[in-house]
């Protein structure tokens, strides 16, 4: 089959001939339809990889710091030599598709919910890192991946992935009916996350650098936009909530500077809530977090079960009465929400 993958060390992308990928116990292969190119993410691992050794050091000053651990326990020469290999072990790209069942396992059994009743010819969207790959096949385990539902087409439901995380971002700000939220940074999660919000019942102010994606925003149901360098991003959310400041801002942008998490601290009301999903700097601005009583949670992806390898690889779920918002969970919510036409993904 064939397969996108990218060289670490000198950053080149290939389409390859792979293997066909082994059916497991507890899992699916997945015929690809259609998988997404997140422009975010993927963009970014593409320009690390190209990039010089010295810069993907100041790029990613947490792996240094690793491979400098590694130097002090394994020594120099050994840590060089696991340091090449894994630059030069080829990464598939992509992380959320969609397709229809080529084969499966006997030892699925029906789930209430999304994943009842699954079987060989039937469609389904599907997320992760080494499962919803941009290739013709996947192994895809039972907890990573959902049927779809009848009138949502498969280019619609390979948003699962990017949808999932925004849906996430917005469960871990415990927002109730007709809060004010603002979203900095409108690109691919911004966007779906404005329209989810509106879907639940808040108020949304748009804020972004860019007047094409406040329009796109703005077109999606946010009630008010401010755009960073000309507008007074702090007096346009006074102006929106009446003096008060903002419930809770979602952060989905992409900085290596400190901005979104103080402008994010500066429109916040007293006790509000910051999310931060997008990859950004989190030098928190103490004083004004003292003063306002802040409180700050980084978004985990699609939420509970992801990095959870016996989830994600074992299948092995979560109770529902326990934990009621799992990742494929919210991956079955995020196409119902499709389905019903509260969220559009056409214009995106």
């Amino acid at each position: 089959m064939k397969q996108l993958i990218q060289n670490y060390k000198t950053g080149e992308l290939q389409l390859v001939e792979v293997s066909d990928p082994l059916l497991k116990s507890g899992g699916v292969i997945l015929q690809t339809k259609n998988s997404l190119v997140s422009v975010g993410t993927e963009k970014l691992m593409i320009s690390l990889a190209q990039k010089s050794y010295l810069g993907k050091a100041i790029a990613r000053p947490d792996l240094v710091k690793q491979v400098i651990s590694k130097i002090q326990v394994d020594g120099i020469f050994d840590t060089y030599k696991a340091v090449m290999s894994r630059l030069d072990t080829p990464v598939p790209l992509g992380y959320s598709s969609s397709g229809v069942i080529r084969e499966m396992t006997n030892d699925i059994p029906p789930r209430a919910g999304q994943m009842s009743n699954v079987g060989v010819g039937d469609r389904i969207a599907c997320f992760g890192d080494l499962f919803a790959t941009h290739s013709e096949l996947s192994y895809v385990p039972k907890n990573m991946f959902v049927k779809i539902p009848d009138n949502v087409s498969f280019e619609d439901a390979s948003f699962v992935g990017l949808g999932s995380i925004a849906l996430n971002a917005i469960r871990v700000a415990n927002l109730t009916f007709g809060e004010n939220v603002a979203v900095i940074g409108l690109g691919l999660l911004g966007q779906l996350t404005v329209q989810m919000l509106k879907a639940f019942g808040c108020r949304v102010l748009g804020i972004d650098i860019s007047n094409a994606k406040l329009e796109m925003a703005k077109g999606f149901g946010a009630d008010a936009c401010a755009l960073i360098g000309k507008d007074d991003v702090l007096q346009s959310s006074l102006n929106f909530t009446n003096g008060l400041g903002v419930d809770a801002v979602i952060i989905m942008a992409g900085s290596q500077d400190n901005k979104p998490i103080e402008m994010a601290a500066e429109i916040s009301r007293d006790q509000g809530r910051v999310v931060a999903c997008g990859m950004i700097s989190l030098d928190l601005p103490r004083q004004e977090f003292f003063k306002k009583e802040l409180k700050v949670v980084v978004s985990r992806a699609t939420g509970p079960g992801k990095f959870d390898s016996l989830y994600e690889n074992k299948g092995i779920d979560y109770p529902l009465p326990y934990v009621r918002w799992t990742t494929q969970r919210n991956m079955g919510c995020f196409l119902d929400l499709i389905s019903q036409g509260k969220v559009n993904v056409q214009k995106l």
